[in-house]
């Protein structure tokens, strides 16, 4: 990080050269004031487009028309702004129109007070003309000026609310949320590409991501991001297995106990049980929830679709939840479909899974204990190795083509496992007499 704050720090001494004013803006400022290392910098400043073009040999006219230039050196891209002043955001994203204007007027078109500050690197002054250090202190999300104004001009703002009082650990100011609980339907206007962005950093980067998902549920902002998950809310469970409560609690519960996250497993932790409500049936002695596991997974994909993640990812994320259940026949398995279980892509992710499942309702770990001395003990010798027969030694014995070969591979193959043939040649002479 510290190459990327010299390679602004060049580029705004460059602009302050050329007789501009120019300053650090917005999150850098925000992440310095809270003792944090800023992940990028934004420079504001009173030059025009033109003339940051015409001050830098190598830059992308990313959003020329609002004022935005991004200055490329030393391999790193830094946006610089032109201060300005929006007018009319019919779209609910951008300005229908700007004019240019000075550092002040800048400030209060921004979204947060804590994020309109600028700050002056050559003088070491933070020039904060909204109130953002006071409410840093506080530890306050308050929008600038009429928030209905502010999420009305770009509505994507509310879930942005939501994404910064959780990773920050600050609470939302009142008027603020009553602003977004008034203007909550209008994030369906918002693609999902963008709802996607600051809903899956939400899920990663907060302190307690359950908490977070808490409070887009109360903001009435979920239906409008992944409505499938509201019937979950109220959707009792067998006491004896979940005495955490309902399935929203047991998911809520979970995904505050991920540690260091990602996004696939974020995603499969909140989307593991959402095929519950539409499954859940009175059994003789409790309630039940025959094939949850599958319509889950089901749900999921298409979630996951609708969200725009990447394909490799939703595989992932499916794969660990169609699968989550087996988990507690982990003990039972004989050793072929141990290791097959082991030697998934998706292991890891779904040991965590089954982890955080655990430790999020009943609290019995020893299906957990069991597969890390499993993974220790199989830690010198492949989880998977290569088969030793294929579909053509099996042609090459006279079996036709269709689904017994199939049954035939996988007989092989769990027979490879468990060792009971010492090679190759050994279990072919077994195929050729069971054949």
């Amino acid at each position: 990080m510290e190459k990327t704050h010299n390679n602004a720090l060049n580029i705004l001494k460059q602009i302050r050269s050329a007789g501009f004013t120019a300053y650090f803006a917005g999150g850098a400022v925000r992440d310095k004031l809270l003792g944090r290392t800023p992940k990028d910098y934004d420079i504001a400043t009173n030059a025009l487009p033109e003339q940051i073009e015409d001050l830098f040999p190598k830059t992308v006219a990313v959003g020329k028309a609002f004022g935005v230039i991004m200055v490329v050196q030393n391999g790193i891209e830094t946006e610089v702004a032109t201060f300005r002043e929006d007018a009319g955001y019919q779209d609910g994203r951008r300005p229908d129109s700007v004019h240019f204007c000075g550092a002040e007027e800048d400030a209060k078109r921004r979204d947060f007070t804590i994020n309109g500050m600028f700050y002056d690197p050559i003088a070491d002054e933070v020039i904060d003309t909204i109130g953002g250090k006071a409410d840093l202190k506080k530890k306050v999300i308050r929008a600038i000026g009429d928030p209905d104004r502010r999420f009305a001009e770009d509505h994507l703002r509310m879930l942005r609310a939501v994404r910064f009082a959780h990773t920050l650990g600050f609470s939302i100011d009142p008027s603020t949320r009553d602003a977004i609980q008034a203007h909550a339907a209008d994030l369906a206007k918002i693609s999902m590409e963008r709802i996607e962005n600051d809903f899956s950093r939400t899920l990663v980067e907060s302190i307690r991501p359950g908490d977070a998902l808490s409070e887009l549920v109360e903001l009435g902002l979920m239906e409008h991001i992944v409505p499938e998950i509201l019937p979950m809310i109220g959707q009792e469970q067998p006491p004896e297995f979940h005495p955490e409560g309902d399935v929203f609690e047991h998911t809520v519960l979970m995904l505050n106990l991920m540690k260091n996250p990602n996004r696939p497993l974020a995603y499969t932790v909140l989307l593991h049980d959402v095929g519950k409500p539409d499954t859940a049936f009175m059994g003789e002695d409790r309630i039940r929830f025959h094939g949850h596991e599958t319509l889950s997974a089901t749900m999921a994909e298409e979630i996951l679709r609708r969200l725009r993640l990447p394909v490799k990812e939703i595989r992932q994320i499916v794969t660990a939840v169609a699968g989550h259940m087996r988990f507690k026949d982990v003990q039972k398995m004989n050793r072929s479909t141990l290791r097959k279980l082991m030697g998934a892509e998706t292991f890891d992710l779904e040991l965590e899974l089954h982890r955080i499942d655990c430790s999020g309702s009943h609290g019995l770990l020893e299906n957990y204990e069991f597969l890390l001395e499993k993974a220790e003990e199989m830690a010198n010798e492949p989880v998977l190795p290569e088969h030793w027969i294929s579909g053509k030694d099996l042609r090459e014995l006279g079996v036709e083509p269709g689904p017994h070969i199939g049954e035939l591979l996988k007989k092989a193959y769990d027979a490879q496992l468990e060792g009971r043939f010492s090679d190759r040649a050994a279990l072919l002479d077994w195929l050729k007499e069971s054949i």
